[in-house]
């Protein structure tokens, strides 16, 4: 399982909504907003994840 990095849920990579490739990593989603959300500010997202 992954963690939507967007709004924190697990999803099932081989079943996730969206996925998006950042500095060679692939990231999954629940749904396609929270891809475009991502896709539009990526280090936001990633640097948040970072501290928690």
């Amino acid at each position: 399982m992954a963690i939507d990095p967007v709004c924190k849920m697990e999803v099932d990579e081989a079943t996730a909504a969206a996925t998006s490739e950042f500095e060679g990593q692939t990231y999954y989603f629940c749904a396609p907003g929270c891809k475009k959300v991502f896709d539009a500010e990526p280090k936001k997202y990633l640097s948040a994840a970072k501290t928690q």
